[in-house]
């Protein structure tokens, strides 16, 4: 079987295009980049999704904690605790031991005028739980970046803005919130990537693969299992992140210039990764 092939065959067999069937034996280096790159796939949306909505689950949470209030103030600070307190992989077990514990068939919400049945089978999935797991945990840490970068904010853009009248949401959202991220963004930059890498940890979670359709390590754990050789497969997921963690460099530098566009270029915060070993 030839490459392209092999691409066609596995290509995006991780989504349930392609092949049903795992090659058994005789593995070539191009089945093993073509399903560890097919199981990335899973990775990108974990991350993505987790990610885009934690980004605004943050935000929230960032302004709730800066909040005068107390009964506004205190969830916010104890939700930040307990996710960033806790080890992800124990969150990942904890969530789907509490998700196994729903009733199958879905839970009926009476809203007064009708009455629907919210769907809970999905939950036990990687493809939803997994997620709600990742985008609680980022929305924890990001918000914490962003409360360093609220309080942060000079007091004389705030004021500045009174002196032009704007007070309440118009204020926060043209002058409080982008300075907000332009400062937070070098932090926030490394959480992204961060949680790219911490999508492997799904393979680990009670959380299972559907039909074999698992992320990228999954495959990589799939080939050292069978050659007894780790030393290809997992050396091939490495590569692949570290040309996702490229590219994530690459997207949230372009953001990074986008937000401080009007300041000079001795200026600007430049973003720098800085990785971290444990979480």
């Amino acid at each position: 079987m030839s490459c392209l092939q092999t691409i066609q065959d596995y290509g995006l067999r991780s989504i349930g295009i392609g092949e049903r069937l795992l090659p058994r034996s005789d593995f070539t280096l191009c089945e093993q980049f073509t399903l560890i790159g097919s199981g990335l796939i899973w990775n990108l949306y974990f991350g993505v999704i987790a990610l885009f909505f934690g980004f605004f689950l943050a935000t929230g949470l960032a302004v709730a904690k800066n909040a005068n209030r107390w009964w506004i103030r205190k969830p916010a600070e104890w939700f930040i605790f307990l996710f960033r307190g806790s080890p992800l992989f124990i969150q990942f077990f904890l969530f789907y031991e509490a998700f196994v514990l729903l009733p199958k068939i879905g839970i009926d919400i009476n809203l007064g005028f009708v009455e629907i049945t919210a769907e809970t089978r999905w939950l036990t999935r990687a493809w939803l739980g997994a997620v709600i797991v990742l985008f609680l945990n980022t929305a924890a840490y990001t918000g914490e970046i962003f409360y360093g970068a609220l309080r942060a904010v000079p007091k004389g853009d705030v004021e500045a803005a009174n002196a032009y009248g704007m007070t309440g949401w118009n204020r926060f959202k043209r002058i409080i919130w982008p300075t907000m991220l332009r400062l937070a963004w070098p932090a926030y930059t490394n959480e992204a990537i961060f949680m790219f890498h911490a999508t492997t940890l799904v393979f680990f979670s009670g959380f299972p693969a559907w039909q074999q359709k698992g992320d990228a390590l999954y495959y990589a754990s799939y080939f050292a299992d069978k050659t007894f050789n780790p030393f290809i497969p997992y050396p091939i997921l490495a590569g692949y992140f570290i040309l996702l963690t490229f590219s994530v460099i690459g997207v949230f530098g372009l953001i990074n210039r986008h937000l401080n566009r009007h300041l000079p270029q001795e200026k600007r915060r430049k973003i720098q990764f800085r990785p971290q070993v444990i979480r």
